[in-house]
């Protein structure tokens, strides 16, 4: 069972827990997970700033961190992923995006790095927004806000 809960800061507005369980669930689903248990959540940059320099070693602002809390060779997906709302809405205004787009792209993106997709070198990166492209055209991201 695809297994995801969503906890936003109480402090902030957030997305549809409903929708943003779905569009998680849609990609673990094309991507054959059956099992997974997956925490989705929504904070502020302070958060996910702390995160990065604890688990990283690096201070700066970031939109989202995933963390696969089990081996990568497990079919069983476990893990976190954080996705700061301060930098979802500064995005969405930079690229000209709805807000709605731009949390989904973030849900998409998190979701890959729990699958082992990585975008660290140019080759990757390219790899990684093509396939956010693909399931944000899957979607229905704008429900989502």
């Amino acid at each position: 069972m695809i297994n995801v809960s969503v906890e936003i800061d109480p402090a902030l507005e957030g997305p549809d827990p409903k929708q943003s369980k779905k569009i998680l669930r849609s990609i673990l689903e094309t991507e054959s997970v059956v099992d997974s248990k997956i925490n989705l959540i929504f904070g502020d940059d302070k958060l996910l700033s702390n995160l990065k320099i604890k688990f990283f070693n690096y201070d700066h602002l970031t939109d989202v961190i995933a963390f696969r809390i089990n081996d990568y060779s497990k079919t069983e997906v476990e893990g976190e992923i954080y996705i700061s709302l301060a930098r979802a809405i500064e995005n969405a205004e930079k690229y000209g995006e709805p807000l709605s787009k731009e949390l989904a792209r973030l849900i998409i993106h998190g979701g890959l790095h729990l699958l082992n997709r990585r975008d660290e070198t140019e080759d990757e990166k390219n790899k990684m927004t093509a396939l956010e492209d693909k399931y944000l055209q899957q979607v229905e991201w704008n429900n989502l806000i």
